[in-house]
């Protein structure tokens, strides 16, 4: 079977959207409901008002405050009844886009049963040497409860409301790599990927995730603070390319977010690949 870049980024963009219910917060879609999560919600008739084939967030709660106590309480009881996945205890910011202000707080794990966008900082540390770009690569720790043992982007973290993008990515560096600030400050922004992932039949993931370069001297090491990390291995570039290419080692959406590093740093262009044009849109799909 043939695999390849495409096939790593169609795995972050399996969603299957057909009879998903658009949910609306103050008059705007901003996220997307399973058939099956719609059930559930209908024990909350007053908060989650279905009109046909849509559902509103009670018009009625006007704040992002108010919003966000009525949410988190019929999540905590979705919660306490055993029915939501990988609950964080972290509260993310609901928005349309990253510019905007959030409409509400919500529990991590709540935003893909209802179908809202996540935000989270990646990067990339990689060492320049005579034979060509070195990439330090994570394994993640065996008793991660999602995607345990596999291959990781040197930094990742979600993106919690009350940081910004910097300050989250300093402090991700600094428990998942032990950068400290001032060289995490040194981090370039490159822009982002994006994606819309279906986890299972009532969670969507529409993720944006923004990305960042870091050029690391040749005798810095990354270690890990927070159990988070297994190990990390300084890989040549282009070994690093195989494995994303050829195997599913890595977790799904770091092998997105080192695919647009290979494209950003010419490691990977149109003579290289057939499906160049479809895998540079697809880097970006998630709109």
């Amino acid at each position: 079977m043939r695999v390849s870049y495409l096939d790593r980024i169609k795995a972050c963009n399996n969603a299957r959207l057909d009879g998903h219910l658009p949910l609306r917060i103050g008059g705007h879609r901003l996220g997307r409901v399973a058939p099956g999560f719609a059930s559930v919600l209908e024990e909350w008739p007053e908060l989650f008002i279905r009109g046909g084939d849509t559902i509103d967030l009670d018009p009625a709660q006007t704040t992002a405050e108010a919003r966000s106590a009525a949410v988190a309480e019929v999540f905590g009881v979705l919660n306490d009844r055993g029915l939501i996945h990988g609950w964080h205890d972290e509260l993310y910011a609901v928005k349309a886009q990253w510019s905007d202000p959030p409409v509400m707080l919500a529990e991590r794990a709540a935003l893909p049963y209802l179908g809202l966008r996540s935000y989270g900082v990646h990067l990339t540390g990689y060492v320049p040497r005579a034979d060509g770009i070195h990439i330090w690569v994570a394994r993640r720790a065996r008793d991660r409860a999602n995607y345990p043992g596999m291959l990781d982007n040197t930094v990742a973290g979600g993106q919690p409301h009350d940081l910004t993008l910097m300050e989250n990515l300093v402090k991700e560096c600094g428990e998942e790599a032990a950068i400290p600030p001032s060289l995490a400050q040194t981090a370039t922004a490159v822009g982002h990927v994006s994606y819309v992932e279906q986890p299972d039949p009532l969670r969507v993931k529409p993720d944006c995730m923004f990305c960042y370069d870091l050029e690391l001297s040749a005798d810095f090491v990354p270690r890990n603070t927070d159990g988070e990390i297994e190990s990390f291995e300084l890989m040549p570039a282009a070994e690093v390319m195989g494995l994303v290419r050829d195997t599913e080692e890595f977790k799904p959406n770091c092998a997105v977010v080192l695919i647009d590093f290979f494209v950003r740093r010419g490691l990977l262009g149109p003579q290289d690949d057939a499906d160049y044009e479809a895998i540079t849109a697809g880097l970006r799909a998630g709109g």
